[in-house]
């Protein structure tokens, strides 16, 4: 049976004539990042498949956090309260459980100015409980574009507030879970990538981090390697702020730092992700999985699969809010804000 092909009401923001962004309600997610004429995140045609085909969340904004919480379990908030979560990762949690916020439907889009730039606003409000968070709270989201010379620019702000009075403190983690390709191919391999750090959090088996940040064995900061056919395979944490004491609950006053750049020669694509934030979840996509859909009418749209993309997610270290010495940087409690800004540069050259 065909997939529907209904067309949603997305929201269209244009920096120029070749290059634009598409937004959906669906997750407050990026359906479509055009540079140059060329789509450079993977996705869907239709709001509908997003609700049914999204294994890898493309393009979705994750909250309540983000990345795993070791067993699902959230000890010692509001009075010594103890907290489960949806396990949906192994024995953990992830990216909020089974129907965290990437998954939930959106108040807006809301047109607005930003910063001097055209954008858009999209509003949620996660009820006390939901997916086994303590708390009502709500989130807010902001993409605004613009060019820079010949630069297009995504400018992508998070903020978060404790609204309800059902507790006095939860845990909050926000960010995007897009995956770029600038191939124009089914798979990333050729992409140029540099990273601006090598410090990362060892993992378990299961994801979880387990002893101290330390460097990243075969990567060197600020050194070109290229993606090869299955290898390197990374998905893991990388440290831009070793210092958990000293990272703020809104992180947006700091200085943006340059996370990763991309550089495909076959397309002459470059993609730069800048953010405030003090890690990045980097992740060649070995899992992705999505099969062949049948649209109708004769037409499909093709299957994607390992490494059809790079994940680049700036966040928090995974796991804060099950580790008590971390959990300062996702902590919120009443009359504050938890807040994160990310900017992505990409052009043609």
């Amino acid at each position: 049976m065909a997939d529907s092909t209904e067309q949603p009401s997305p929201s269209i923001v244009s920096s120029s004539s070749e290059s634009a962004f598409t937004f959906l309600p669906q997750g407050a997610l990026i359906q479509e990042f055009i540079v140059n004429g060329i789509n450079i995140v993977q996705g869907f045609p239709t709001a509908d498949l997003y609700v049914r085909r999204n294994t890898p969340y493309f393009g979705e904004t994750i909250g309540r956090t983000t990345n795993r919480i070791k067993g699902g379990i959230i000890s010692n908030l509001n009075g010594g309260k103890e907290y489960r979560l949806p396990i949906n990762n192994g024995p953990n949690s992830l990216h909020g459980g089974g129907k965290g916020w990437g998954k939930a439907l959106f108040d807006g889009p809301k047109a607005l100015s930003r910063n001097g730039k055209e954008g858009v606003e999209f509003r949620y409000l996660s009820k006390d409980g939901e997916e086994g968070y303590p708390g009502t709270v709500e989130c807010r989201v902001w993409y605004t574009a613009g060019k820079e010379g010949e630069r297009t620019v995504l400018d992508v702000e998070y903020e978060v507030e404790l609204v309800g009075d059902a507790v006095e403190e939860t845990v909050v983690g926000v960010t995007n879970h897009s995956y770029f390709n600038l191939s124009n191919n089914p798979t990333i391999e050729g992409t140029i990538v540099t990273l601006g750090t090598n410090a990362y959090l060892p993992l378990d088996s299961t994801g979880i981090p387990h002893g101290p940040i330390s460097p990243y064995p075969t990567l060197t900061p600020n050194t070109p390697f290229t993606l090869g056919h299955s290898t390197p395979d990374l998905d893991d944490c990388f440290i831009m702020n070793s210092s958990p004491a000293s990272i703020p609950l809104d992180t947006r006053p700091l200085p943006l730092k340059t996370l990763a750049t991309l550089h495909h020669p076959s397309t002459g694509l470059h993609l730069e992700i800048q953010s405030t934030e003090p890690a990045f979840q980097f992740y060649t996509g070995k899992y992705i999985d999505v099969p062949e859909i049948d649209m109708g009418d004769g037409k499909k749209l093709p299957a994607r699969g390992p490494r059809s993309g790079i994940c680049v997610e700036p966040s928090r270290y995974v796991n804060c809010a099950g580790r008590e010495e971390w959990r300062g940087m996702c902590l919120l409690r009443k009359g504050e804000v938890w807040g994160a800004r990310s900017v992505y540069r990409a052009w043609k050259a």
